[in-house]
């Protein structure tokens, strides 16, 4: 009897990792079963490039739920962040300076190198402040996050309407559309999205920091028990703000990345991007409770619930209008799951 005990004990620690893996793989079967077409090499290449901007999105999102906090304003600094380069982008080429903007000889304008670099940075450092400012209030106040990052979402939400006046602006640096849309083609019919290496850097450098540094150890600490890592001299306020601060910088990158996609940017944007990722983080198995999980379960959530998502698209029986119902009672399943294997664990 006794003999069993190590062997319990073990299927209980990967209960959390093997969910979520399992989960991918019923999902890639059942709709290579149940729908026609679905299992080709056109899919792979919707679901990769659908991916993208997730993907960017909970990453950021997987480290502040480490620390068991919340962000509610990532889908509205994506957003704000697309507008803020759109509307950079268009006054660079109106009424920049010389070192943003030139004009050829043929009277055409085209933005500088310069230009393009501050068209996408800018936006990325506006979202880094706003998650700075989300963390230090979170701290010094010491009210929950939501509540924070919710009124955050409603000033990201009003900036972008200022920027942009309800206006879509199609003109952006040409590496976006580029890196969003085209990629490296290999074979005859199928092509690798480049936003795919752009993705794959940014989290391989998460699972880096997560794994491999004092920062990283510090997450998992500070959202394990933050009263035990507090009194172990871990100066958990900075690490709550350098979280947030990481998470509104993936928001900004994502937003990027998918108004290159679309080739627009918008304040109608990104209007489901929360609930995509932060279903996609707990579809991982990260913990909503803090201390567990990471980026690898990331980017398991992130591929299951686009294989989800593009292969309702083959349900012929699932109406269009249904599909955002069927994507929320996923994630109500998942919370669920994700809850009933903490209690696991823990007995």
């Amino acid at each position: 009897m006794f003999e069993q005990f190590p062997i319990r004990m073990n299927l209980r620690t990967h209960a959390r990792a093997l969910a979520p893996l399992a989960t991918l793989f019923a999902l890639v079967i059942f709709f290579s079963i149940f729908t026609s077409g679905f299992f080709d090499l056109y899919t792979l290449n919707s679901v990769l490039k659908q991916a993208s901007t997730r993907a960017l999105v909970a990453t950021g999102l997987t480290f502040v739920l480490l620390c068991c906090e919340i962000d509610l304003s990532v889908a509205l600094v994506a957003t704000l962040a697309g507008c803020q380069m759109g509307v950079l982008y268009k006054w660079m080429l109106d009424t920049g300076p010389a070192i943003l903007s030139v004009t050829g000889p043929d009277g055409s304008i085209t933005v500088t190198l310069v230009g393009a670099v501050l068209a996408l940075l800018l936006p990325v450092l506006t979202g880094v402040l706003i998650g700075v400012i989300n963390g230090l209030l979170t701290v010094w106040s010491r009210l929950p996050s939501f509540i924070i990052t919710l009124a955050m979402m409603e000033i990201a939400r009003g900036l972008a309407s200022y920027l942009t006046k309800g206006a879509q602006y199609p003109d952006m640096p040409g590496v976006l559309p580029a890196s969003a849309n085209e990629g490296i083609l290999i074979g005859a019919d199928f092509e690798l999205p480049y936003s795919v290496f752009v993705v794959g850097t940014i989290m391989l450098a998460a699972h880096f920091v997560l794994i491999y540094t004092r920062f990283g150890r510090y997450v998992y600490m500070t959202g394990g028990n933050r009263e035990a890592a507090r009194l172990a001299g871990v100066r958990t306020g900075f690490v709550v703000v350098g979280c947030l601060a990481i998470c509104g910088m993936t928001a900004s990158l994502g937003g990027l990345m998918n108004a290159g996609w679309i080739n627009s940017a918008g304040i109608n944007q990104n209007l489901n991007l929360l609930l995509e990722a932060i279903a996609c983080v707990v579809l991982g198995g990260t913990s909503l409770f803090g201390g567990e999980g990471g980026i690898k379960n990331t980017l398991i959530g992130v591929l299951a619930f686009t294989v989800l998502d593009v292969g309702l698209g083959y349900v012929t029986w699932v109406d269009e209008f249904l599909r955002r119902s069927v994507m929320g009672l996923v994630l109500l399943s998942a919370l669920l799951l994700n809850g009933q294997l903490a209690k696991i664990r823990q007995n």
